[in-house]
């Protein structure tokens, strides 16, 4: 049976342990792995721009020894001619051996992949979901801080938007005394669907406006994300809200000694550059974790044995 990632709860509890074992495991021993996608080809399908996630998973496949095709806009696909995204799946089907697709439609993958013959990645839809970019997240702090459980963590920016907000709350929120602050303006909160996961859940998380002292005292995380233009109907609601927020070497020094500094990228001016040498800011460190999860997803979807 094929397996795709349309979001982070496709794997349970377990399975993303092992995953991210193995992507650990690549990290200390990345010529273990070099060649263990030799002749397999990863098809990457973006419909959207993106720098970080397309090359990183085109990076990932190179370091597994793999090959990658693909297109890095809807404009240069047959979708301009009117094709649908399931089509465009059948066929890549016959070319490659896993694909990894961004669309701005939110559920286009999951169409895709209801035609496709090979593995599909989501790999961002819409303001929906962006499952890569979790693991990503979730290495990042299991590999820093050493847990999950009993973390604090504050999300910053904008939350409506920000898919990866989204799915990280969904991972985030299967472990034990997991805890949010959420801090936007009332404009871009976290959609009222996830607060309502959220309290089934019985996970608690609390609503602030500011980004200051107070808010930041408890965090363990603190995840900056962007105000996305590319999100807003407006022009002028865009302009009035992306620089509501700005993390600054001013802020930082109030914050506390252990918290990590985390953001999904690109950055516009949420982060000030001050703050890239504080040894708290690990957002570049993050995108090298990406490389490493993007492998280890890799091989878990093509069923590789590893040696």
């Amino acid at each position: 049976m094929i397996k795709h990632l349309m979001s982070p709860l496709d794997f349970s509890v377990e399975e993303l342990d092992r995953l991210l074992d193995l992507a650990g495991d690549i990290e200390r021993n990345p010529a273990k792995y070099a060649h263990i996608c030799d002749g397999k080809k990863l098809a990457t399908l973006f419909f959207e721009p993106s720098t970080r996630t397309r090359l990183s998973f085109e990076a990932a496949m190179l370091n597994l020894g793999g090959s990658v095709l693909g297109f890095h806009s809807g404009d240069s696909s047959s979708t301009k001619k009117g094709e649908s995204v399931g089509d465009t799946m059948r066929v890549i089907s016959c070319y490659a051996d896993i694909a990894a697709i961004r669309h701005p439609k939110e559920g286009a993958p999951l169409v895709a992949s209801m035609r496709s013959l090979i593995p599909v990645i989501n790999a961002g839809d819409g303001g929906h979901q962006h499952p890569t970019q979790t693991l990503t997240d979730l290495l990042t702090i299991r590999s820093l801080k050493g847990r999950f459980n009993g973390l604090t963590i504050g999300l910053c920016g904008d939350l409506k938007f920000g898919r990866t907000v989204h799915s990280l709350i969904d991972a985030l929120s299967r472990y034990h005394d997991v805890r949010f602050v959420l801090i936007s303006p009332e404009e871009l909160q976290v959609p009222g669907y996830v607060k309502e996961s959220m309290k089934a859940k019985n996970i608690p998380f609390e609503e602030v406006v500011r980004l200051d002292e107070t808010t930041m005292k408890d965090l363990d995380i603190l995840y900056m994300t962007r105000v996305q233009k590319e999100r807003f109907f407006n022009e002028e609601d865009y302009i009035r809200m992306k620089d509501f927020y700005i993390l600054d070497k001013a802020k930082m020094e109030v914050a506390p000694d252990k918290m990590l500094v985390l953001h999904p990228l690109p950055r516009v001016n949420e982060i000030s550059v001050e703050v890239d040498d504080d040894p708290r800011a690990a957002y570049f460190k993050q995108a090298q974790y990406g490389v490493y999860v993007r492998m280890a997803l890799i091989i878990t979807l093509l069923g590789l044995e590893v040696a």
